[in-house]
């Protein structure tokens, strides 16, 4: 084990995620990481041209080895997703990553509907699922996310790695709930709008103040108290609301 690798069996966490069990936790999470990752490039989280962060990183940011990062990166060369050059950062060089089965709808059709209809579906369902996992989170689920909240305390102002550890961070939470359609429908409304809140984490104390949701929401988790919870998510949800219709706005005003 590498310093700074999570402590934890990766079996072990990837056994306590619904649907997957020992014997898949044994051969599959290398591909796993393959998925998330491919699933960043195809909602707009990685973009064409971006670095991916280092190996330590990116493994804080999933929970697992950096062995198994580096072999989900090399799957994703193979795939001619992002290209390896000796001494220099792995790249993302293409966004055509294939079919995906992450969520339930296609990674960017979630975009054809206006913002604040998927801000009143997100805040519906979403509600109800940070709700339930108040009720049902377990004390590993909990130390994962308080690792996350000390990783994302570290990144300053480098926002795709913030938008990186935010998709793990919600997608946790999610399947905290217990109910593994609602996870997976969360995981497409998360997905809207993506490319535009990667330019809202880049203004002056976003990521700051994401984080102070952040630390709300597991504060409320911690103490299985779902009122505190869904409060706290609520505030999460507005504040996303507000930096996306502002993104978009300025996208819509003519330069000059």
């Amino acid at each position: 084990m590498h310093r700074g690798d999570p402590p934890h069996s990766e079996s072990d966490l990837i056994a306590r995620m619904p649907g997957f069990g020992p014997a898949v936790a044994r051969q599959s999470m290398r591909e796993m990481v393959f998925g998330k990752l491919a699933m960043q490039v195809a909602s707009g989280i990685l973009q064409v041209g971006d670095t991916l962060p280092g190996e330590r990183d990116l493994a804080a940011a999933f929970g697992v080895s950096r062995e198994t990062v580096r072999g989900a990166v090399q799957m994703l060369a193979a795939r001619g997703i992002v290209g390896i050059v000796q001494g220099t950062r792995t790249r993302v060089i293409s966004a055509e990553v294939g079919p995906l089965e992450v969520g339930v709808m296609r990674p960017r059709e979630i975009n054809r509907y206006p913002v604040e209809e998927v801000h009143a579906a997100r805040k519906l369902i979403e509600l109800q699922v940070v709700g339930d996992a108040a009720e049902r989170i377990d004390a590993a689920t909990l130390a994962r996310l308080s690792a996350m909240l000390d990783d994302q305390a570290r990144m300053g102002d480098d926002a795709v790695r913030f938008m990186l550890s935010d998709r793990e961070f919600h997608d946790t939470i999610y399947h905290a709930c217990g109910n593994l359609l609602m996870a997976e429908l969360m995981i497409d409304l998360y997905t809207y709008m993506i490319a535009h809140r990667r330019s809202a984490m880049r203004r002056p104390g976003a990521i700051a103040r994401s984080l102070a949701d952040h630390r709300r929401i597991v504060a409320g988790l911690a103490a299985h108290d779902r009122a505190a919870t869904e409060a706290a998510l609520s505030t999460h949800l507005d504040n996303i609301l507000e930096t996306t219709k502002a993104v978009l706005s300025d996208a819509a005003t003519p330069p000059g």
